[in-house]
């Protein structure tokens, strides 16, 4: 039979089991106590502050929201006197250049986008056929001239001509009348005379006499009258002095026209400016009107369409800086030089008819003259159309 001693003690585990038991139930007491102790005690501070928000993000918030409004009032200070749009674009004359003559190409001195000075000699067609014509009515001209000067001739004979002929012709009429008076004392004196002392042959030729010599009173009397027109002979003179002289300018007129037409087949640049368009070539024919290139000339200034509630306080006069979209960094100033007297809808093709149908209240746009005074670089060129931003400084 063993021991006791050497039998296991299950009594003493038990026992030991016991008392951990205990003291893990008399920690888990302990620390509900410290709870509720601490749960007795009044709020810390501190310890607020670290469980809540605390002030300091109302504080950021509320600077942030003074720099806003210092912000937003400073700029409106200094843009409560401008005004700017982004409709807005470069404008200048593109002119057209067209022939007034039909032709050849001969000779051509221009090229796409090439700069060229007034005066320069672009195009020049075959002149061949207007230097024919000139010489033509150079010739109708000296022909004309002729005539003029034939007809004056005319005209100062006849001025000496007529009035002589006048003379002439009255000296026949008395000369016919004493002749008549003559002739009619012969036959008198035949009729008379005892018929012993003449013959019949005598009276007869008496007779015969007289009446000549009426005729030629008469023919004398004829010419007398003829003679006597002697202004309106002259005045004819006169008049085809003047028709002459009326040629000769018609001819001078044909004269100048084909110098013009010779001098069109030269074509020169009316302006400085930049060739853009060109639809020409070395040999082509030219028809009279038809276009060819367009000159682009060198100023060039901004349109900018406005609002119509931004034009208030907006003079002629007022500076303008203008921003290009294409170069950012150039920096250019002008100044207002006119607002066009109606909007650009009331010049459009098809106005607005705001009579008829439903009514709609639109802003209008009024466009706006700027020329730029400085700021323009040679070798940045300011192509027509291209935006630009312009912000005029209302006085």
């Amino acid at each position: 039979m063993p021991d006791q001693d050497e039998r296991p003690d299950h009594d003493g585990d038990k026992a030991g089991d016991d008392s951990n038991r205990g003291k893990r139930k008399n920690d888990s007491d302990g620390k509900g106590g410290d709870d509720n102790r601490s749960n007795d005690k009044p709020n810390n501070p501190s310890n607020a502050q670290k469980n809540g928000p605390g002030k300091k993000p109302l504080i950021i918030l509320a600077v942030v929201v003074v720099f806003l409004i210092l912000g937003g009032l400073a700029w409106w200070f200094v843009t409560r006197n401008q005004v700017s749009t982004d409709d807005a674009y470069t404008d200048g004359d593109a002119v057209t250049i067209a022939p007034k003559v039909s032709g050849y190409v001969l000779v051509m001195n221009l090229g796409d986008n090439k700069f060229v000075h007034k005066g320069d000699l672009l195009i020049k067609i075959d002149p061949r056929d207007y230097q024919a014509q000139l010489d033509q009515a150079n010739a109708q001209l000296g022909l004309a001239k002729a005539q003029l000067d034939s007809a004056q001739v005319q005209l100062d004979i006849a001025r000496v001509q007529y009035p002589a002929q006048l003379t002439q012709a009255k000296a026949q009429e008395q000369s016919a009348q004493a002749n008549l008076v003559q002739t009619r004392a012969a036959y008198e004196r035949q009729r008379t005379v005892d018929i012993r002392a003449t013959s019949q042959q005598n009276i007869d030729t008496a007779t015969a006499q007289q009446k000549s010599a009426l005729a030629n009173v008469a023919q004398a009397q004829a010419q007398v009258k003829t003679a006597s027109l002697v202004p309106q002979q002259i005045s004819q003179a006169q008049a085809t002095v003047e028709e002459r002289r009326q040629q000769v300018q018609q001819a001078e007129a044909q004269v100048e026209a084909a110098a013009l037409n010779l001098s069109y087949t030269e074509l020169r640049a009316p302006a400085d400016g930049w060739v853009t368009k060109r639809n020409v070539q070395y040999g082509t024919f030219l028809q009279a009107g038809a276009s060819i290139f367009s000159l682009v000339t060198t100023p060039v200034w901004v349109t900018a369409n406005f609002k119509e509630s931004q034009l208030e306080r907006m003079r002629p006069g007022d500076s303008v800086d203008v921003s290009v979209d294409a170069y950012p960094n150039l920096n250019l100033h002008g100044h207002v030089d006119s607002i066009q007297l109606g909007s650009g809808s009331r010049f459009s093709a098809f106005p607005a008819e705001n009579a008829t149908g439903n009514f709609v209240k639109i802003v209008q746009r009024v466009p706006v003259k700027i020329l730029i005074d400085s700021g323009l670089q040679p070798d940045l060129p300011l192509p027509l159309g291209i935006s630009v931003i312009p912000k005029v400084m209302l006085k």
